[in-house]
This record gives C-alpha cells, structure tokens and sequence, in this order.
C-alpha cells in the first residue's frame, strides 16, 4: 500500500512545507499552516465517482429535467421551513449552535419522523455511546426500527459503513470528533476537519445521500474549523437560544436550496423540541400593560411577521461613565438611534444609563424595528407607557426621518389578528398600502412626531 504524503498549506497564500511552521514565510500569518493530503484524487475518495466517470458532455440549461419531488418533509414544520420546504435528495447541511443547544435532540427527533415514514437514516455519533444515546431516545419517544445508530470516530469505517447499509439520511455528530487514517493529526484540527467534511461531501453528491453535519461553536459564536466547511456544504444552520429560556430559534446563513431569511420557532421541554406555530403569541404572553419602557413591534423572519416586546430601562447614572447594555440587538445600533434622540428630539440621554433587551431570547437586526428602540428608550426617559394595543415599526435615518420598510401589509395583518387597533408606521408604506385596514394607521415622517402621537396622556 502507498505511503500518503502529506504536506502544510498555508491557509491564507497558500504556501507549502513539508514540516509544519508557525509562521508562513511567505505571508507572515500565524498558525495558519495545515497538513492536507497530497495523494491522487482516486485515492483519497475511494467510495465517490469522479466526472470522469460520469462522462457527461455539457448539456443546455433548457433540457436539464428537475423536480421538487426530491424533497423529503422531515415531520417537522418548523424544520422544513428553514431548509426551504424540505430536505433536497444529496444535500449536505452544516448546524452550528452551543452546547446543549438542542442540536442532536432536533436531528434525532428529525430522524425519527423519517424513519416511521420507511426512510432508512444512519445516526453517527463520535461523542456519545450507544446506551447514551439509547437513554436520549427513550426520553423523547424515538424508537422507528429503521432508524440505525453507530457510535465511531474512524472516517474510513464510517464511509463503509454507509456503503454497506445505503442509508437515505446520514447525521454526522459531531463533525470535530471524526478523524482520518490517512492524517496524524489530532481529531477536531483543522487538517482531519476539512478532509472528513469533504469526503462526507463527495460521497454525498455520488450517492445521493442527505448529510447533516452536526458544529462546534467557538467562543465568538462562529462554527469551529476553517471557514472552507461552510463553503463546501449546501445549507449552514445556526441553533440560537438562551439556557435561561425555554425557546430555540433555528436560522439558516446559507442555503442553495431556499431562502435565508427563514426561522423556526422551537421550545425544549422534558420530551425534546416542540414546534412554535404562532410565535407572536408566545412572545407576548407575558407583557406587562401599561408599563413605562415597552413597545411591541412586528418583525419580519423570512416570509413570517412576528410581534416582539421591546423593552428599555434608563435612569440617571450612578458613576461618572453611563452605562450601555443591550441584549437581541446590536449595540452600535443603539447606540447610533440615542444620539439621534438627543440631537433631533432634543432627549438627554447621553448622561443616562441605559438596559436594552429583546424579551424572549429573540435576536432582531433588521432596520423596522429602529422606530421602537426610538419609542421604548423615549418611554422610559419620560416615565411615559406607549397607547394600549399599539406597534410601531420603521427605519430611522441620521437626520431622524422615519423611512419606509419590506413588506408593510404583511406586519399590519399580524397586528390585526392579534387584537391590536393601533400601529404607527412610515408615511411612505402608509400612503402605497394596497388594502384597507380595521386598525387605525398613522403615518409618521419624523421621530418627533412619535413622540408627540404615541404616548398616553
């Protein structure tokens, strides 16, 4: 048998060694030489066809045949939102999140749904054994007979046993505790990380196998390893939520598939996840009335509005330096809409200690939601509760103009269905709104005028 050699790239210049170096000589990088395989093609993917072996000429767009038939519904709603309608035959999907997330309770509750329907599913798993993950299962009511668990570390027996038992769904748990005998670096480096996903990869594409890679996080909250392992995959999910709330949210970063702006709404219990359905409501449920501090807004995930209770505390400063905390939403952003307050509304909030937070461990980035973070801060400032059954959203510029957001009649039929008679919106979405409304709009171009409209008397 050929000796496989092995030399260290640099990940930023590409630079070769045959020994490894701290630091490139060619780029000056730190740490950025890995071990990769220099060994033919046919050799390191023994179980995958090439192109050549295909031998398929170039073919016109027009006479490609494809069809949504090869989606699998996965029984769970909220799942199947987020991968864009279902799982695509020889996908290869990447799930990020921290740990104790819910990750491989999701995968294996996804798994379990597949299997009672007769799809043959392999769960591997590289950090738990076998009884493990047997106690798992029996505490989430997973028990199809055709869904197989392996426990194993070695890449080579993996592959084969996925030739020999010709799974439709392969789990892969975790992808950092995989090693390959052909490297001599430790499982989990980013030599053995790169080379297991990307033989994963192309067995997945040839053999028409659906592959879930399960991620470390780091400290940043980024998926460990290089950066190429979220190149190589179709589809990066992130599993996001607070160990304090009971509530998950699953977003996609990439999908070849389906959109990206997609979420779904998941709650742990003692049975596993279970599926939000209405979010808005969950959301909401424990908002105080009539408090000081707290406005709802309609936020947009993807094709679905969800009503979100911003909520601000400010009060005088205790030391000489104010205090910023800010907890779902960006700080600078918060930062950027106080300085607008107090140059264009004439607040004074620069002195003051200010505590943002997103109530139910949601996460908001999009621009709509600038109007309330203007309306929560300016309600607490003034001791002053919002009008009851009111939202509000709109973008706020530099100069405090109130500008038009995505998708305005979709935000304002949630608010309807949930029992609100009241939304403050941008004066350019309210003037383009194509139906009529039950609920009272009122059109605002500048950030005083909210200031002026939405507070009681």
């Amino acid at each position: 048998m050929t000796k496989v050699k092995t030399v260290f790239a640099c990940q930023n210049c590409g630079y070769q060694s045959p020994k490894w170096l701290g630091k490139c000589p060619d780029c000056s990088s730190w740490n950025s030489l890995v071990e990769e395989q220099v060994s033919p093609a046919a050799e390191r993917f023994p179980h995958a066809l090439t192109i050549s072996e295909q031998d398929l000429p170039p073919q016109s767009i027009q006479s490609i045949m494809t069809s949504e038939e090869g989606r699998m519904k996965t029984g769970i709603g909220e799942f199947d939102r987020v991968l864009g309608g279902g799982l695509v035959v020889g996908t290869v999907v990447l799930i990020g999140g921290d740990p104790g997330i819910g990750k491989s309770t999701l995968l294996l509750q996804a798994l379990d749904q597949l299997a009672r329907k007769g799809t043959s599913v392999l769960y591997v798993s590289g950090e738990e054994s076998l009884r493990q993950i047997k106690l798992r299962a029996n505490r989430i009511d997973v028990a199809a007979p055709k869904l197989f668990v392996l426990a194993e570390n070695s890449l080579e027996k993996i592959l084969d046993e996925i030739k020999k038992l010709k799974p439709q769904v392969v789990v892969i748990d975790s992808i950092q505790t995989l090693f390959s005998l052909q490297l001599q670096s430790a499982p989990g480096s980013i030599g053995q990380v790169r080379e297991s996903a990307g033989k994963l990869m192309v067995v997945s594409k040839s053999t028409n196998v659906s592959t879930f890679l399960i991620g470390h996080v780091t400290k940043e909250g980024a998926i460990a390893g290089p950066r190429v392992l979220e190149h190589i995959v179709d589809t990066v999910l992130y599993f996001e939520g607070d160990c304090g709330h009971p509530y998950r949210i699953l977003r996609a970063v990439k999908n070849r598939f389906g959109s990206t702006n997609e979420i779904g709404v998941f709650e742990m219990g003692e049975k596993g996840l279970r599926e939000i359905l209405n979010p808005s409501e969950i959301f909401l449920e424990e908002r105080p009335e009539k408090t000081p501090g707290s406005v709802v807004v309609p936020s947009l995930e993807g094709s679905r509005p969800i009503l979100v209770e911003l909520q601000a505390l400010v009060s005088g400063a205790s030391f000489g330096t104010p205090q910023r905390s800010t907890i779902g939403i960006d700080h600078k952003k918060v930062s950027l809409l106080i300085a607008v307050l107090e140059k264009k509304a004439g607040l004074p909030l620069m002195g003051q200690d200010i505590f943002f937070n997103v109530a139910g461990g949601v996460r908001l980035d999009e621009p709509a939601v600038d109007l309330g973070v203007v309306a929560a801060l300016a309600s607490s400032h003034l001791n002053k509760p919002v009008l009851p059954h009111t939202a509000v959203f709109g973008e706020i510029g530099l100069t405090g103009e109130v500008r038009a957001v995505a998708r305005p009649d979709d935000r304002i039929k949630e608010l309807q269905r949930l029992g609100f008679t009241r939304c403050f919106l941008p004066a350019s979405n309210l003037k383009n709104l194509q139906t009529s409304w039950q609920i009272e709009l009122t059109a605002i171009r500048h950030i005083q005028d909210i200031l002026d409209k939405i507070f009681e008397i």
